[in-house]
């Protein structure tokens, strides 16, 4: 019981975590200036990449405690979930913020090398990235919906 509810408990908890890193790396993103050197930006990419860090992180958490509390016999068990409609819905949002995801984590891992070696980064992109990052947050926000209706029974005739 106490191992239940404290897997729930983190797995909650990381919600709150990647809403925040997700927002703080949009607004981090935002505060770059493409026109200006690296050297100029150095401050404000640690930012981006702070909040870039804990967003995944969290994510890796999310993941891990979902999965232990889907089918890890900790919860209601694997055939529940996967009849449970609003626990596709939260599957396919997931699925989309990977998807997502993947053009921004690649830029991210190039521009921490490039910054690591002192070469130039190519920040035009930072904005697309930050509206795609507030994108991420709704999506975030949409998955704690379905889950909070898992937990209700929400479809339950």
């Amino acid at each position: 019981m106490l191992t239940r509810w404290l897997l729930a408990a983190l797995h909650l908890l990381a919600f709150g975590f990647a809403l925040y890193a997700v927002l703080s790396r949009a607004r981090a993103l935002r505060r770059l200036d493409a026109t200006q050197s690296v050297q100029a930006n150095e401050l404000r990419l640690r930012d981006v990449f702070r909040s870039d860090t804990i967003w995944g992180v969290t994510a890796i958490v999310l993941v891990v405690t979902g999965v232990m509390r889907a089918f890890g016999g900790f919860e209601k068990g694997g055939s529940y979930y996967l009849h449970e409609p609003l626990f596709h819905l939260k599957m396919t949002v997931l699925v989309v913020i990977l998807l997502i995801e993947v053009s921004p984590a690649l830029a991210m891992i190039r521009w921490r090398g490039a910054l690591a070696q002192g070469g130039p980064i190519d920040l035009t992109r930072a904005k697309r990235f930050a509206w795609l990052s507030d994108l991420e947050a709704g999506l975030v926000m949409l998955m704690v919906i379905a889950a909070s209706g898992m937990a209700r029974g929400a479809w339950a005739s």
